[in-house]
């Protein structure tokens, strides 16, 4: 069994899919397949129940991940001594993208690591926040951009690269103005709101409807955010956008705003605190720090 295959077991075991993990590996399907066959007949045990749903981990198959993933995580971390020793940045850098809060940045980041650094390998993964965190905290990346309005995690080394408002929009005309929010005439409202699991406008859009005792009666539920601009400006109802989103098309006279969310939303950048000796990784946030000045 070679570290590919292995990689290829832990990546279907964390998809779930063998469609999705050879999206991720950049595999073709039949060779995601042939890689978990190989495995399986290597060692002489079933590790998935093929289902309807997708790949199932069977109880053998548990109990091996736990030892795969030590066993990549001893790999990378040989690579990055070796790195270390070389005195040279290499090796793999699987790279995680939530939300759009830094896309210039992460640009920027991309371009300088092909210029400088061409012996590195990016994966850029994309997902909502909550995802990109947990990946990071599981080792399925090695660190990631995402929207935040929580505390700072312990376990990670966090550089903070922008943050921003949310507001609370509507098509214009569509509210009157008023000094004070009346929030039941809102509440009878179609809103147009992102997933509450994953997205900060989806988590700010439940805190106000708790804080206000609300619950419209219609919610689409949209998790682009151009879209729910694009759905808001054209009469729909109403809906939460980032302050870079919702800032401009207010002015240009596509929507209105008509409260902001006061808690900010930080975008941060990160890694675990456990993996500060990776070279590659320390470059890496170097980088972030500079670009984000």
């Amino acid at each position: 069994m070679d570290i590919h295959q292995l990689k290829t077991f832990v990546t279907v075991a964390s998809e779930g899919s063998i469609t999705r993990a050879a999206e991720r590996l950049y595999l073709s399907q039949p060779a995601v397949s042939a890689h978990i066959k190989s495995v399986e007949d290597l060692l002489g045990l079933t590790l998935f129940a093929r289902t309807s749903k997708g790949m199932k981990l069977t109880a053998d198959g548990r109990q091996l991940l736990v030892k795969a993933e030590q066993v990549l995580v001893a790999h990378r971390a040989v690579l990055e001594e070796a790195s270390r020793i070389r005195g040279q940045i290499s090796g793999q850098l699987r790279l995680g993208m939530g939300g759009d809060g830094c896309s210039d940045l992460l640009g920027s980041l991309l371009t300088r690591l092909a210029a400088h650094y061409p012996e590195v390998e990016v994966t850029l993964i994309h997902g909502h926040s909550d995802a990109i965190l947990e990946k990071i905290r599981g080792g399925e990346l090695d660190a990631g951009f995402y929207n935040t309005a929580a505390a700072a995690e312990p376990a990670f080394r966090e550089t903070e690269v922008a943050r921003f408002g949310i507001y609370l929009t509507a098509p214009p005309g569509l509210v009157p103005a008023s000094e004070v929010t009346d929030w039941a005439a809102l509440e009878r409202l179609p809103w147009i709101v992102c997933p509450a699991s994953g997205t900060c406008c989806g988590r700010a859009a439940e805190a106000l409807f708790e804080q206000q005792g609300i619950r419209p009666a219609r919610i689409i539920s949209i998790d682009r955010e151009q879209i729910t601009k694009k759905l808001v400006a054209g009469g729909v109802g109403i809906g939460l956008l980032h302050a870079a989103t919702a800032e401009p098309a207010a002015d240009n006279g596509e929507i209105e705003l008509l409260e902001e969310i006061e808690k900010p939303v930080r975008v941060l950048f990160s890694y675990l605190k456990n993996r500060q000796q990776s070279p590659l990784l320390t470059r890496v946030a170097s980088l972030v720090e500079e670009l984000a000045v």
